[in-house]
């Protein structure tokens, strides 16, 4: 479903820095991977290369069969508005919208009908423990409740690939625990495949799979019983 050879980033300018070098990935339709790394080691510049956000260097990037980096900007938001999915920790939630349309959004974009979009609301909102709760704003919820709204936002238009990207930095551990089950469980019903990218060994091991990221490319996770 995704594959990545060879994929390479550099940012230019007077201190040109190579972030990702020589990356190779393979992710298959439902499989629900953790990228490992420390900050700053290239982790969100490669989610936004999958994306389509940003083009690499060198290398290639298949999605379903496409070339990202060789889609014009139009085709790559399209791509991304009809088959890919993104939480991020800082949730992202829109302040002015109530919790309902903050998870419609994805619906509008794709032009779904408003019986659909209802019912697709209603049915996200209840997966992620939030039923009733539609018609709140923002500012009432907890940052537990806002990585949920997150959470159905990403799953609601049902995507292939979900990208999340250190979705639990601003939460407690207890509350960061259980928006990581939820996170797996709702991959694992919706059959969407997903890439968390983390620097804490406690949230990837909720994956199926650990990889770390290094200078010089992805590599298995040498020690999964390793503490931090």
């Amino acid at each position: 479903m995704l594959v990545l050879q060879g994929v390479s980033k550099t940012y230019p300018g007077a201190a040109s820095r190579t972030v990702l070098a020589g990356i190779d990935l393979a992710l298959a339709s439902g499989e629900y991977v953790a990228i490992m790394g420390e900050s700053g080691v290239g982790k969100s510049t490669l989610l936004n290369l999958i994306a389509g956000l940003e083009r690499p260097d060198r290398g290639s990037i298949l999605f379903d069969g496409q070339e990202i980096s060789a889609l014009p900007d139009d085709a790559a938001t399209l791509l991304r508005r009809r088959a890919m999915g993104f939480v991020f920790q800082a949730f992202h939630v829109l302040p002015h919208l109530s919790v309902a349309r903050n998870v419609a959004l994805p619906l509008l974009l794709n032009g779904i009908g408003k019986r659909r979009m209802r019912e697709r609301v209603a049915a996200g909102l209840a997966a992620v423990g939030l039923a009733g709760r539609g018609e709140s704003m923002p500012r009432q919820l907890s940052g537990g409740e806002l990585q949920r709204v997150a959470i159905a936002r990403a799953i609601v238009h049902r995507p292939s690939l979900l990208l999340v990207d250190e979705p639990t930095g601003n939460l407690d551990s207890d509350t960061a625990g259980k928006i990581l089950r939820l996170l797996r469980d709702q991959l694992h019903a919706s059959g969407a495949a997903g890439i968390l990218v983390t620097h804490s060994l406690a949230a990837a091991r909720t994956a199926e799979r650990i990889l770390r990221l290094t200078p010089t490319g992805l590599e298995p996770h040498a020690d999964s019983d390793r503490e931090e």
